[in-house]
């Protein structure tokens, strides 16, 4: 019932908004589970600011932030059904349609900045297959959003070496992500990015696996006291279009969103570097622990994540091999 009030409430606003928007000849709406505030909030009021600048008015974008209309893991369904024009969500959110994206949280596998960069380029072997399979579930990649390597958090002491996770109840957001808590002993549960406060305050999870970015975004030192740093993944979140709208719109407006977007994803990767400084260094500020593993304690979390490579493998199928070997060789 509530499942059903929430999705009633949801068209509701689509549709004042709808309204509202009728001066433009094109309106796209935009599901983002994030606040605002946050580095991909104002990357889409980048995005948002390019289109309306260089469409002269005829296109306005409209935000929908902090989860108001859909949570993570119903953008993929919402706009590929066409429910919503547009969409942010995390990359592995698709895992159950195309396993092959989980490639980017095969632990360790990218360990750089420039590694990342390679794999993400749009042109890359790694990400160009996975677009092309996510335009099968009705939804196109416009850009993606970089969100930073994945860190451990938990309370009272640091997360050091596999061992510390051992009977522990961990948030992930991925299956190859769980299968790497699973390979060190803890238990994984899925929770989305918007409930991830509630879930640490609750004490629903012990341990937490996300991105410094989201530490100072949501705030999390009130419910965690520690952070990790171990980047044994790469955490990226994708911006869709409906597919069938997209290619209902004229040429000159899809040019012009696609170099807004392309703009945006430029400049979200060149910015999330120091927003993992600054990220750090709010957590530091507001009483959090940051704690850098050991060389000893990093080859023992490589250990354990070895046999999660055959997984990936067995998991993926024939796209998941072919991106494997297109990371692979970058290295």
């Amino acid at each position: 019932m509530k499942r059903l009030f929430a999705y009633a409430m949801a068209a509701l606003v689509i549709a004042v908004s709808s309204v509202a928007a009728m001066a433009a000849d094109t309106t796209l709406r935009i599901s983002l589970q994030l606040p605002l505030k946050s580095h991909l909030g104002q990357n889409l009021v980048l995005f948002k600011e390019e289109v309306e600048k260089n469409s002269g008015g005829k296109v306005e974008v409209q935000i929908y932030d902090s989860a108001q209309l859909y949570k993570d893991k119903e953008v993929p369904q919402a706009v590929g059904s066409g429910s919503i024009e547009m969409g942010v969500a995390s990359l592995t959110r698709f895992v159950g349609d195309v396993p092959a994206v989980d490639i980017f949280y095969v632990p360790f596998l990218f360990n750089s900045e420039e590694l990342v960069r390679k794999a993400v380029a749009p042109d890359s072997p790694v990400r160009a297959p996975i677009d092309e399979a996510i335009l099968g579930t009705g939804s196109r990649v416009l850009w993606w959003q970089a969100y930073g390597g994945a860190i451990l958090l938990s309370k009272g002491t640091p997360v050091k070496t596999p061992a510390d996770m051992k009977n522990k109840k961990v948030r992930v957001f991925g299956k190859t992500l769980g299968a790497f808590t699973e390979a060190a002993g803890g238990s994984p549960t899925l929770i989305s990015g918007s409930e991830q406060y509630l879930a640490y305050q609750r004490g629903t999870v012990d341990i937490g696996m996300t991105g410094v970015s989201g530490v100072k975004s949501r705030k999390l030192w009130e419910v965690m006291d520690h952070v990790t740093v171990t980047n044994h993944a790469d955490i990226e979140f994708i911006v869709l279009v409906n597919e069938k709208f997209w290619q209902g719109l004229p040429e000159d407006t899809r040019k012009v969103i696609s170099a807004a977007a392309l703009k945006a994803e430029m400049t979200v990767r060149d910015k999330v570097s120091q927003i993992e400084k600054d990220a750090y260094a709010a957590a530091e500020a507001n009483g959090m622990t940051v704690y850098t593993p050991t060389e000893e304690e990093v080859t023992a979390w490589k250990q354990t994540a070895q046999p999660v490579i055959d997984g990936y493998k067995a998991a993926s199928g024939e796209l998941g091999a072919k991106v494997l070997q297109a990371a692979q060789s970058l290295q």
